[in-house]
């Protein structure tokens, strides 16, 4: 553990859905976590983060907020790596507009990588991007390429008929902000060049560390609750990818840590481990939880889906651990113990 203790990482969104299951197994393989929320006033979150295993000698809480996004540099300073897992949210109550989230978005990656240039210690940025920006539409959108893979780019000019407004601007933040990221690796600032890894995970299930449910946990078994309103971004994923793909918290998690235990790397990489469409989610869960009385709207169309190819990130060794039934399963369980 002593390499480990001694290399200091930094996870933005520290108290998140991601956020927080990447600060507990960081600490479980013994690194010192440098983790940021956006008020540390808020005693549940807080009170979360210093509760895990190795927080009280590893771990270091710092106040950031996305739209204030030089505070991040202070708990930066020091680190040799930074997870940057914070996406601009809207909540209840909030006043920021889409076109505010989506300049958070790509505001929030550029300060962050250069407060990491700045450092002069930091060595990699990890992205945690979205692969809702790497749909396979064709320029007409109507159409789908053949395949779903890292060249995929989603067009931020297309009208998308699924979805309320939050979600189309979260699939538009979350486009331009990964290729503001990516830009790094080709620009250099101040002659210095940062290796920068953006990650790009399907819809994250599992389990959780919140003491309620995620909203992509929510959105896995939307259908089996027959709820509308998450049932929206069901079907937003299948339109913007022509299908959803899936991935465990677990995965996600070892993945971010993965790229960045590697000697080196950069570049895009997808991360999901199953890619179903909304009807073979919907069969399996017919299959499998049939308590549930799952209203014929909440099936989804018949249709192909598409090829997916998430080899990039398996041949540079990493391993996928839970399938689409377990991803599937212990969402359900997430569901039912909250």
């Amino acid at each position: 553990m002593g390499k480990q203790a001694s290399t200091k990482v930094c996870v933005t969104g520290g108290a998140g859905y991601i956020g927080s299951w990447l600060v507990k197994k960081l600490l479980e393989k013994g690194y010192t976590v440098h983790a940021t929320l956006r008020n540390l006033d808020d005693q549940l979150k807080v009170g979360l983060l210093k509760s895990l295993p190795g927080a009280d000698t590893r771990l270091v809480l710092f106040q950031a907020d996305i739209y204030k996004p030089y505070e991040f540099r202070y708990a930066i300073q020091g680190c040799e790596f930074v997870f940057h897992v914070a996406t601009p949210q809207q909540t209840a109550g909030s006043s920021h507009s889409s076109q505010e989230i989506v300049e958070a978005a790509i505001s929030g990656v550029r300060s962050i990588a250069e407060s990491c240039i700045e450092s002069q210690s930091v060595k990699r940025l990890i992205y945690t991007a979205s692969m809702l920006a790497s749909s396979p539409l064709t320029k007409d959108g109507f159409n789908l390429k053949s395949c779903l893979n890292e060249s995929n780019w989603t067009p931020s000019d297309i009208i998308f008929t699924h979805g309320f407004e939050y979600m189309r601007a979260y699939t538009i933040s979350k486009t331009l902000a990964e290729k503001e990221a990516l830009r790094y690796n080709e620009n250099p600032v101040d002659d210095k060049l940062l290796e920068v890894v953006t990650l790009a995970c399907g819809l994250v299930g599992g389990e959780t560390l919140l003491p309620y449910v995620p909203l992509s946990v929510e959105v896995m078994f939307s259908q089996l609750i027959g709820k509308p309103q998450t049932f929206e971004g069901l079907k937003l994923m299948e339109e913007v990818m022509g299908s959803v793909p899936v991935v465990h918290i677990e995965d996600v998690c070892d993945a971010h840590i993965f790229c960045m235990e590697k000697p080196s790397m950069r570049g895009r990489f997808l991360c999901a481990a199953s890619n179903p469409t909304i009807r073979e989610m919907a069969t399996y869960f017919r299959e499998n939880e049939s308590q549930y009385q799952m209203p014929e709207e909440f099936m989804g169309e018949e249709k192909k889906g598409i090829a997916y190819d998430s080899s990039k990130l398996v041949k540079m060794g990493f391993e996928y651990k839970y399938d689409m039934k377990k991803i599937l399963d212990d969402s359900v369980k997430c569901g039912r113990r909250l």
